[in-house]
């Protein structure tokens, strides 16, 4: 894991895209990440049906959620918000 991107603690449920946005932190820039509801619930393999659900879920992925933003933020794959986008 690249130690130079750093993941605070911090999400939160955006209802109207339905998706958890993250923010990463590389070199002092902020970086803000986001999973769909539908990604997370292709994790877990079962639906998601509140917003609290959806925080539990991507607070126990969190590890691999992260994982996968390190490697799209060193490919630089912003989509056009300047955002990560996973699923």
């Amino acid at each position: 894991m690249n130690q130079s991107i750093l993941f605070p603690d911090l999400q939160t449920w955006d209802a109207v895209k339905n998706v958890i946005v993250f923010p990463a932190q590389q070199s002092g820039a902020l970086i803000e990440c986001v999973v769909s509801k539908s990604y997370l619930e292709n994790m877990v393999g079962s639906a998601i049906e509140t917003e609290q659900q959806a925080i539990q879920v991507f607070q126990k992925l969190s590890f691999d959620l992260e994982e996968q933003a390190e490697e799209l933020i060193e490919e630089e794959e912003f989509n056009l918000q300047g955002q990560i986008e996973l699923g």
